[in-house]
């Protein structure tokens, strides 16, 4: 620990927000430096923040180690010491220090007011165990999954737990945790890997973006770890283990892991009562969603642990989930990995749910396949050709005045409720005109001018349809023709939507032999003009082969001839 600087008057989270003045003593940000030579070497205001900052982000650890020990004057103290070192900061307007600072400041506010709501925790008797109870609400959902309108969702998801059990049940013994806690992916996605939320949560046990980063869930364009049911319960675990240090008890745990512990322990200062004597209290208190999460789990509990009074002894569960894992240096489609080894596409999508877009990245990645088809991967791998990136099918629309959801959703021929998702909208009656919104495009994923391998389709490409386009500029752009287009794709007028794939025939210049010329596969911030200068063509004679205008615009993957 660093010398104890004066503490501040500060004895509430409240008075921590409104307190801007503190008497601090020196702390070795302040003091100059000595060299060998007795001379004093100053330091820049911009170290001397820094080295505040670090100090103080060294109390915030300090006190969390003190709070997980049970000294609770103590974590206040080393978080009081955190504060006065970053209130006189210098940040000397730059932009890195001032987000260090605003960080620091939420770090210190968010751990004083946990720190203040666990006084009002009393942990009575045993709580590695989630405790059975009954009443009115737990009953009332438990009639909802057994006779209500939610009995076939609970029959079905009970059936797909089966997939997902051994592996569960094995992390959550291995961390010490109750096996109660196996059925929280039920409520929370009905155990599918997909699952999505309005909330933008994902995956079995429903991370939103945020909270995964947190804990270990990456994600690019290739990947998103939320959706894998292996690296989710791993982060899921260790959410739960964190929020039973806070509250010591499963069932407010569940409360928070579904609305998030700062709610949960806002309530809690604000009801500013012993409230595990009777958690009821605080349940009648939460959001209405979470409100009836707790009964909701704990109403499947009542129901796993009596399958024969259910009716639910006689259903069988599906069967685990069986692979094994290869390792793969390769950006390849999992469509083309599924011919050479001869199974379903669907089966390894459905082992390897984190692939977003049905490839794999082209980094080394630990594919699941079905067993004893690891050696027909290894074997073939050489023989699967490379694919091009994968381009999500959004569009972005600025709303323009007098537009509503509806009009937007029929011009690029999506739904108004897709829109919202994307967009994560409560409401479908407002939006701003000059906001933009996200516009997700039917086919999900689509790649530009992708070239078809069969040999039946040697000299096809697809297109995906721009904001822009019509059928004359891509047969312009192709050196087809619109009629050409059209036949090809059984179209009956020239209407086109975007995001709508169009086959396209890829023809040399006229009047000349596409053994004249070489190909280029255009790549990201390409122009004419640059590909033109590289290969030492005049720009007109290359836009000429390419029966480009001046005007055109030439996108990646795009392949195009030149001399």
């Amino acid at each position: 620990m660093k010398p104890a600087a004066v503490k501040p008057a500060l004895t509430t989270p409240e008075a921590l927000m409104h307190t801007h003045t503190a008497v601090i003593t020196p702390s070795a940000a302040d003091l100059p430096v000595i060299s060998k030579k007795n001379t004093v070497k100053k330091i820049s205001p911009s170290k001397k923040a820094q080295i505040a900052l670090d100090d103080a982000l060294d109390y915030c650890l300090e006190s969390q180690n003190f709070w997980q020990k049970g000294e609770l004057e103590n974590a206040l103290e080393a978080l009081d010491q955190a504060y006065a070192l970053i209130l006189n900061v210098d940040m000397q307007d730059n932009p890195k220090l001032i987000q260090q600072k605003e960080d620091l400041r939420f770090l210190i506010s968010k751990r004083i007011l946990e720190i203040y709501a666990s006084r009002n925790i009393v942990v009575n008797g045993n709580h590695n165990a989630i405790p059975l109870v009954m009443n009115r609400h737990i009953q009332k959902e438990l009639d909802r999954f057994t006779k209500g309108g939610e009995k076939k969702f609970f029959l079905q998801s009970y059936k797909r737990s089966g997939k997902y059990r051994p592996q569960i049940l094995a992390a959550l013994q291995k961390a010490g945790l109750p096996d109660e806690l196996f059925w929280i992916p039920l409520i929370e996605s009905g155990f599918k890997p997909l699952a999505l939320s309005r909330a933008r949560a994902l995956g079995l046990w429903q991370f939103i973006p945020s909270t995964g980063y947190k804990f270990g869930l990456a994600r690019d364009m290739f990947i998103d770890e939320r959706l894998d049911p292996v690296k989710a319960t791993k982060a899921a675990i260790s959410y739960l283990k964190e929020l039973h240090q806070i509250f010591g008890d499963w069932t407010t745990v569940l409360a928070a892991y579904n609305c998030g512990e700062g709610r949960v322990l806002r309530v809690i200062r604000n009801q500013n009562v012993n409230y595990l004597d009777n958690f009821w209290d605080l349940y009648l208190r939460l959001p209405l969603e979470t409100a009836r999460y707790v009964p909701r789990f704990l109403a499947t509990l009542h129901i796993v642990n009596n399958l024969e009074k259910y009716g639910l002894d006689s259903v069988r569960l599906d069967p685990p989930l069986k692979y094994e894992t290869i390792t793969v240096s390769k950006q390849v489609r999992l469509k083309d990995i599924a011919k050479k080894i001869g199974v379903p596409e669907k089966n390894l999508k459905n082992l390897n749910p984190e692939l977003r877009y049905g490839m794999l990245p082209p980094n080394k990645y630990n594919l699941r396949v079905p067993p004893g088809k690891g050696p027909a991967l290894l074997a073939a791998i050489d023989d699967i050709h490379v694919s091009s990136n994968p381009q999500p099918a959004f569009a972005y629309h600025r709303i323009r005045p007098g537009q509503t959801l509806s009009t937007i959703a029929r011009q690029y021929r999506t739904s108004v409720s897709r829109i919202m998702r994307a967009n994560n909208m409560r409401r479908s009656n407002y939006i701003v005109a000059g906001k933009k919104l996200k516009i997700p495009l039917r086919g999900g994923v689509s790649y530009d001018a992708k070239k078809i391998d069969s040999p039946k389709n040697t000299g096809i490409s697809t297109h995906n349809v721009r904001k822009g386009d019509s059928l004359w500029i891509i047969a312009r752009r192709y050196g087809t023709t619109t009629q050409k287009i059209m036949g090809l794709n059984n179209l009956k007028n020239t209407r086109l939507h975007i995001g709508q794939v169009l086959k396209i025939t890829d023809l040399p210049p006229e009047k000349t032999n596409t053994k004249d010329f070489k190909t280029y596969q255009v790549k990201q911030g390409d122009s004419p003009f640059m590909i033109a200068q590289r290969y030492k063509m005049p720009l007109k004679r290359f836009l000429e082969i390419n029966r480009l205008s001046a005007k055109s615009k030439i996108y990646p993957n795009q392949k195009v001839y030149i001399e």
